[in-house]
């Protein structure tokens, strides 16, 4: 039996503690919270690992419309037009609320922000916090804040296992903690989980992240769109002493726009003929990095020439990544790898963070807005992240407060096991895919769902991903198909409901059968 808490029925509920939660929570105040996170408050969350920062137009030579180009280039013709020039607008904004909430930015000693440089960006303008510390640093501020707000209610280690609906609207969160099930009721959610980068075996992301929020929206019948786009950020620290299946370290963009170039073990600097080089979009680099370690070479970051003594005091805290790993980014080259890094796909959403379900918000990297396309603009995501939780917290407050329904027992998922489920997607969809591996990954992941088990809810995810991937014949930013290596005229964003996922899925089966007789 199921405790129910019915003394929250007033509040708010935001699932996560990521920037996206966090911005949302602040803005809500005074309004009623209960903020609820599976591990500890601000902990385990891809907020908090960030190095880069956050994008917005703030320089003298830069400008809305200019982000926005970078935007529509990086996003391979996929990007919702409206909707990213609306959040881009709004990064000032964004920023100068983050300052309110106690983050200070790092800025130059006439007082002006000091911009990086990332890939596919024209301009610097890249906002970041304590060097290469960005997302720990806000994410602490942040934490702080809301610790101070009264009107906020954490609950640490509690996981949401579904959504509960009367008709068809949000009622309540089922969830498990440490003393038992419980039941929250509430009329009004917001999911803000991040990303999917665990169901991968190499990851830049807290490796329990599967996409829960995902598979909570999807079980309530929430509409999903383009989730065949799983950026790999293209240098994650390939370091001789990793250990399976743990994230890997990331080595931030921001190095390579401060003058570091891609070297094989040969010394070859392949991406020089590509236009950006080093710099070109996160879905060529990684795509030529994958290229030259299919071939039996390895790759390296080489920032001695750029950086040499300098890389210590610019990147803190990278150097103690590399150093733990036995590198010394001053004098030696950093051995680099792509992983999964950023999920461009996910719920669908509309620009005030609003489900196709009713009482249903999504925001961050767990939703799908159509800022990022194809292939997601480097540190685009934590300026979506908190232009997007500031909205969903305005729209939230302009809803009417309808009393809660009656909540019926239900009995609670079993935890989910991701082992299974890793097997199959990280060789089945990687940075480069094709047909036969992808059926295979939707006939084995379909089975998975069918069960039940504890893979069920993690297969759920990546059986989504599987679906899209396999229905979109071409090539197009982060999906690559060796088999269709060109990208289609006509550029097709694709939303799908669970049921017709699962419809898609048992139709390839029979379809795979038939190819190899």
């Amino acid at each position: 039996m199921s405790e129910k808490l019915h003394r929250f029925s007033d509040h708010v509920a935001v699932v996560g503690s990521g920037l996206a939660g966090l911005v949302t929570t602040l803005t809500l105040a005074p309004q009623p919270v209960i903020l609820l996170t599976r591990a500890a408050f601000g902990a385990e969350t891809s907020s908090a690992w960030a190095q880069g920062g956050i994008a917005a137009s703030l320089g003298l030579d830069d400008s809305v419309d200019l982000h926005l180009a970078d935007t529509l280039a990086a996003g391979d013709g996929l990007c919702d037009t409206v909707a990213a020039s609306s959040i881009l607008k709004d990064a000032p904004a964004a920023i100068a609320a983050l300052e309110r909430f106690g983050v200070h930015f790092d800025r130059e000693p006439d007082g002006t922000y000091m911009l990086g440089l990332e890939a596919a960006h024209c301009r610097r303008r890249i906002a970041h916090v304590a060097g290469d510390g960005s997302g720990a640093a806000i994410v602490r501020a942040l934490v702080e804040q809301i610790r101070r707000t009264p009107s906020t209610t954490v609950m640490e280690n509690v996981e949401v296992r579904r959504l509960l609906k009367s008709g068809d609207a949000v009622s309540g969160l089922l969830c498990a903690t440490p003393s038992g099930p419980l039941v929250v009721a509430t009329k009004r959610v917001v999911l803000a989980t991040g990303g999917l980068g665990g169901l991968y075996d190499t990851t830049t992301t807290p490796s329990g992240n599967y996409g829960q929020g995902i598979m909570l929206a999807a079980r309530a019948g929430a509409e999903l769109v383009d989730m065949e786009f799983v950026q790999f950020h293209p240098t994650a620290l390939d370091a001789a002493n990793r250990v399976a299946g743990l994230p890997l370290p990331l080595i931030s963009e921001a190095v390579r726009g401060e003058g570091a170039i891609l070297v094989n073990d040969r010394e070859e600097r392949f991406l020089a003929d590509q236009p950006g080089a080093e710099l070109a979009p996160r879905d060529i680099v990684a795509r030529a990095i994958s290229a030259e370690i299919a071939n039996g070479r390895r790759v390296f970051l080489d920032a001695r020439a750029a950086l040499g003594p300098r890389f210590a005091s610019r990147f803190p805290s990278i150097t103690d990544l590399c150093r733990e790993a036995g590198v010394d980014p001053t004098r030696g080259r950093i051995p680099v790898r792509p992983a999964v890094h950023y999920h461009m796909g996910g719920v669908a959403t509309n620009l005030r963070g609003q489900s196709t379900i009713e009482g249903l918000w999504v925001v961050g990297e767990a939703a799908s807005t159509g800022l990022h396309g194809a292939n997601r603009l480097a540190s685009n995501s934590l300026l979506e992240a908190a232009v997007m939780g500031i909205r969903a917290a305005r729209d939230i407050l302009a809803t009417n407060t309808a009393t809660c329904r009656k909540i019926e027992a239900t009995d609670i998922p079993v935890p989910a096991d991701l082992s299974a489920v890793r097997q199959i997607i990280s060789p089945s969809l990687g940075v480069l895919r094709t047909a036969p591996a992808v059926n295979h990954a939707v006939t084995s992941l379909l089975s998975m769902v069918e069960k039940d088990g504890p893979a069920a809810d993690p297969a759920l995810v990546a059986l989504s991903i599987a679906v899209f991937a396999s229905l979109r014949e071409e090539s197009r930013g982060a999906h690559a198909r060796t088999d269709y290596p060109m990208r289609l005229m006509e550029a097709r964003r694709r939303r799908m409901t669970l049921a017709s996922i699962l419809d898609a899925a048992r139709s390839i089966g029979p379809q795979i059968f038939a190819d190899s007789a």
